[in-house]
């Protein structure tokens, strides 16, 4: 077997081996999760795969790619975590043998392989793989269309050209046109940096932008045609939306992703810091590429900070670049045999450490929970939530030695000069300990945040029965509840047909009143089955002083759970 091979090999089975065990081993987690799941699941009971829905309202906030291959999956495996997570870990294995393979045709096997070891072995890479939501799938696409434009632009080939667009196509029916806007400002930026000197060809730009738009319209051409242009003009408003506004109430300060990319990404954030500093990197043959890497970093890190709605994964398509750019340092330095700076070392020993802590005394606070409760004392519902009996031994917290052990070890190894075993052993520590956290401790967290809800709503699964929250916002009784398409004859039925009706234009069709209408109607009127609702324990006295004709069932952690009768005889 060559070094190519064996490489390879270990690549692959390092994915297998830590992307797939366990994935069904949590409940999948609201909101993103499980909203998501929720729309794959719907698209199987409805046999409708080209409207996006949510409760068998439209959802115009993504485009259908993601829930198509989440469908897939539960087509084979079955409606459950394993099946809704699926698809990401095996874009997991995927993008580690895409970064292998390109790795090695820039420069060599040994820099492929530390390129793809630097993704595993890095916190957030690592976690959205085991993941059920979009990104990791969506940022996958947008980074090979950018490769294929890159190479375009350097040799001058219509397939490329082909390529480039047919994947940016699949990535903005993945999860939207920021794929386009992203490679098209990363184009634009190239060309200014490099004085216009290096452009696409008239045919180039035509050949790419026909192949995004013919994908594109698998999904957009087929939606206007079959149902006009509403759902795709309330698409594009809610991107718009989230561009200029917060949404949701996701408003965080300006440096919030160069925050989240230096601490979630490391150690490959870290590695990365020095190949940033100009002309610190002896890198001739392969400099096109280096160029295309900071831009798109750049472009990813600026467009999410100008953008109001800040939400953690946006900035994700900012890992790809940034794993190349730190397996580009590491690779230098065993060329040039130099020592790592010190300022690196001392980033690299201070967040090392961080996350150790971390992760070791996270399962300590939990099993004393006196501790934590000191800690909520202002939240009344996290307060609740861990008088729940959440299981922890007290031994979790040796999970949480193995990633020191890795620290320690890389120490060593760059003081011995040897990068690649110090690659390898951080790889190795980060994937055993978060699997060991996805085994013991991650089931018990989630027992607490929403744990006494998922399981409620799994017993009522078969029931004939209307179920909703009430004081919060949630996709898991649409999910776990099982939830089945209104019939004509059920009077929800005719709450929408009289909402409907009520529209000047059925543009100005909202779902979230249309909810609100439902709701209201289930807690304050006669209703023609049974209906039950979840609310966190600081709406009780709301509840008792608004809705008495509801009727406490029992409380679990941070959770109440009410029931109705059915009060309309057919």
């Amino acid at each position: 077997m060559t070094i190519n091979q064996k490489y390879l090999v270990l690549i692959v089975a390092l994915g297998v081996l830590f992307f797939f065990p366990f994935l069904g081993n949590v409940h999948l987690f609201d909101w993103d999760e499980i909203n998501f799941a929720e729309s794959a699941r719907e698209m199987l009971v409805t046999q409708d795969f080209f409207r996006v829905q949510i409760n068998y309202e439209p959802f115009w906030e993504k485009p259908p790619l993601f829930f198509w291959l989440q469908a897939l999956s539960m087509e084979i495996f079955g409606i459950n975590e394993f099946a809704a997570r699926f698809p990401n870990a095996l874009a997991g294995v995927i993008t580690l043998w895409l970064l292998y393979t390109l790795g090695k045709k820039l420069y060599s096997p040994k820099f492929g392989l530390i390129w793809s070891l630097l993704y595993f072995g890095s916190f957030l890479p690592h976690l959205y793989f085991k993941s059920g939501i979009i990104d990791p799938i969506f940022n996958l696409f947008i980074f090979i269309a950018v490769y294929f434009l890159a190479k375009n632009v350097q040799v001058k080939q219509i397939k490329w050209s082909f390529w480039g667009g047919f994947f940016a196509g699949l990535a903005i029916i993945t999860k939207g046109p920021v794929a386009v806007l992203l490679i098209i400002l990363s184009y634009i930026v190239y060309l200014i940096y490099t004085r216009f000197k290096d452009k696409l060809r008239i045919k180039d730009i035509i050949v790419f932008a026909l192949t995004a738009f013919l994908v594109t319209s698998l999904w957009f051409g087929y939606e206007v045609i079959n149902n006009g242009p509403w759902f795709i003009i309330e698409f594009i408003k809610y991107q718009i939306e989230l561009f200029t506004q917060p949404v949701a109430g996701h408003e965080q300060p300006f440096y919030y992703h160069f925050l989240v990319v230096l601490l979630g990404c490391f150690p490959m954030s870290v590695l990365a810091l020095k190949a940033f500093q100009k002309n610190s990197i002896s890198d001739q043959n392969q400099s096109y590429f280096t160029l295309w890497m900071k831009i798109l970093f750049w472009v990813v890190m600026i467009l999410f900070t100008i953008v109001k709605t800040k939400i953690v994964h946006y900035s994700s398509m900012a890992y790809l670049p940034l794993s190349y750019l730190a397996a580009l340092y590491v690779y230098h330095l065993i060329k040039e045999k130099q020592d790592l700076p010190k300022f690196i070392k001392i980033f690299f020993v201070i967040i090392g450490s961080v996350f150790s802590l971390l992760l070791i005394a996270t399962p300590i606070l939990f099993y004393q929970k006196k501790w934590l409760e000191q800690l909520l004392v202002k939240d009344p519902f996290a307060v609740a939530c861990l008088n729940y009996d959440l299981n922890f031994t007290g031994f979790e917290f040796l999970i949480g030695i193995f990633y020191p052990l890795g620290i320690l070890m890389a120490l060593y190894f760059i003081k011995q000069k040897d990068y690649q075993k110090m690659v390898f052993s951080l790889a190795l520590a980060a994937g055993i300990t978060l699997m060991g956290y996805a085994i013991f401790v991650v089931p018990k967290i989630e027992r607490f945040s929403q744990g006494p809800a998922i399981l409620f709503l799994k017993s009522i699964q078969n029931k004939e029965a209307y179920v909703t929250t009430v004081g919060h916002k949630s996709y898991a009784h649409y999910y776990y509840g099982q939830v089945k398409p209104p019939k004509s004859t059920d009077k929800i039925s005719d709450i929408r047909k009289n909402y409907v009706s009520t529209l000047a234009d059925k543009n100005d069709f909202n779902v979230i009143t249309l909810n609100a209408l439902v709701d209201n109607w289930l807690m304050t009127e006669a209703i023609d089955k049974p209906a039950y609702f979840i609310t966190k324990i600081n709406q009780r006295e709301n509840i008792k002083a608004n809705f008495p004709q509801l009727n406490f069932i029992k409380n679990e952690g941070g959770f109440d759970f009410y029931s109705k009768e059915k009060t309309i005889i057919p």
